[in-house]
This record gives structure tokens, sequence and C-alpha cells, in this order.
């Protein structure tokens, strides 16, 4: 009987380059839950994820970090200006009326 080798595949992609392929093209999962009794809709959840790099996402438009107080230091000091903006328009006011 003929012996068999087993074959490997040379070109095999391993996690690190599908990875890359998901950050560098983007990938989009969109789903529905509904949960009806008797025909009436009591929830419904629409979820939405978008798997990208951070340059993809700019570049698609996508920027909310950029804004969010949780994760920039930046939109933290823009929200402390306005708030304090808005706290002396309020002593002026008082101040006039006074």
């Amino acid at each position: 009987m003929a012996e068999q080798k087993m074959m490997h595949a040379t070109n095999a992609t391993n996690l690190a380059d599908i990875l890359e392929r998901v950050l560098d093209k983007g990938i989009v999962i969109a789903g529905d839950i509904q949960i009806r009794i008797a025909d009436i809709e009591l929830i419904t959840i629409k979820i939405r994820l978008m798997i990208a790099s951070v340059d993809k996402a700019m570049e698609m438009g996508i920027n909310w970090w950029q804004t969010d107080s949780y994760l920039s230091s930046k939109a933290q000091e823009l929200e402390k200006e306005e708030r304090i903006k808005e706290l002396e328009e309020e002593v002026n006011q008082l101040k006039s009326k006074a």
C-alpha cells in the first residue's frame, strides 16, 4: 500500500492577517431583535456593530470619540470652558438684576 503524506497549505492565513484585513476594510454587522406577544410589539432592539481601524473610521466620517468627554481630555476641556462661560453669563445676569 502506498504511503500517503499529509499536505499542509503553504499560504495559510493567520489571525493577525485576518484582523489586519478587517481593520483595513471594515466590517459591519447589523441585526434587529423584536419581542412580541399576540402581535403586540413589546420591545425592539436594533444592533449595529462596525469594526474598523481609527484611520478607516475617520476616512468614513466617524469620529465620535473625539467629542466624547469620557474618552477625550480635549473634549473635557471644551465642556469645562463652555460651562464656565454659561456660569459667567448667569452671574452677569444676576448682577444686572441687582
